[in-house]
């Protein structure tokens, strides 16, 4: 990629970050850690990778993202926002009653494929997906996001089982690796490690990237769409809380929204890393 398309795209995710605060402030709720670590993968998904249309959401041959864990939905919000979905102002009313934004991904949302958030199922939908696009020669791709420690649960074995079995080289899974979780390390509440190994015992095309760097998103969603004859995932290495100083790599920033001071703090430091890319 060129510089300018790797500037433009540093510069959407810092404004999909500042959604996320907007959204769990005004809610007074939400997960603005796990939300903020995927926000350049999702930039890099819609902005790059996938062949969505933000005036046709429902187009039979667009690709698809499941946001298997669920409870970052500020992100994906925010990055639809971004995209054209829907007015940016709608992530003010995140959470509220009678808003369209729910706490969790919801499929009448315009640009959301599948309502998700109950842990371990997002992988089983996306391939039903894909497989569905495989029976009808279809030319759509299928994303799915999953946290590290969601990938404690068993079902995404299974679906993981049944999708190297079938072949789906048409689905990329995508693990946020930010090593945290509600109950504090992954190492220590229950081990996924070693995840690569595990993936590759079940037949996907394993990658590893980085979560934050876009020429290694990059590199990484290229091999996976050549990848014929099995499905991939790409663990990435992330950062929990990306992009706000006292939010990286804080465990507490799961089901916590920030108060006003730190909302205030938050947009500052977000607000001048955007004046100096755009600078």
């Amino acid at each position: 990629m060129d510089a300018t398309t790797k500037k433009q795209l540093e510069i959407t995710a810092c404004k999909v970050r500042l959604g996320i605060i907007e959204g769990v402030y005004n809610a007074r709720s939400g997960h603005p850690g796990g939300s903020l670590s995927i926000a350049d993968v999702l930039t890099y998904l819609y902005f790059a990778e996938m062949k969505v249309d933000p005036k046709d959401p429902d187009a039979a041959d667009r690709d698809r993202l499941v946001l298997s864990k669920g409870h970052t939905a500020p992100a994906l919000y925010s990055t639809l926002a971004q995209r054209g979905f829907f007015p940016a102002d709608e992530l003010k009313s995140l959470r509220h009653i009678g808003a369209m934004l729910q706490g969790h991904p919801c499929i009448t949302i315009p640009g959301v494929d599948m309502s998700s958030g109950s842990l371990g199922q997002g992988v089983s939908v996306a391939c039903g997906m894909a497989l569905s696009g495989k029976i009808s020669e279809a030319p759509y791709r299928v994303y799915t996001i999953l946290g590290d420690g969601e990938i404690q649960e068993g079902q995404v074995w299974e679906a993981s089982m049944f999708s190297a079995h079938y072949k789906l080289d048409n689905l990329t899974m995508i693990v946020d690796n930010n090593g945290l979780q509600i109950d504090g390390k992954i190492s220590d509440v229950m081990s996924p490690y070693p995840i690569t190994d595990k993936f590759r015992a079940f037949g996907l095309n394993v990658i590893e990237a980085d979560a934050h760097d876009f020429d290694s998103l990059e590199k990484a969603f290229e091999e996976a769409s050549n990848t014929k004859g099995k499905p991939s995932v790409i663990v990435m290495k992330s950062v929990k809380g990306k992009g706000v100083s006292f939010m990286e790599n804080n465990v507490g920033w799961h089901g916590t929204a920030p108060n006003a001071e730190q909302y205030a703090q938050a947009v500052e430091e977000l607000n001048a890393r955007l004046k100096e890319l755009e600078g």
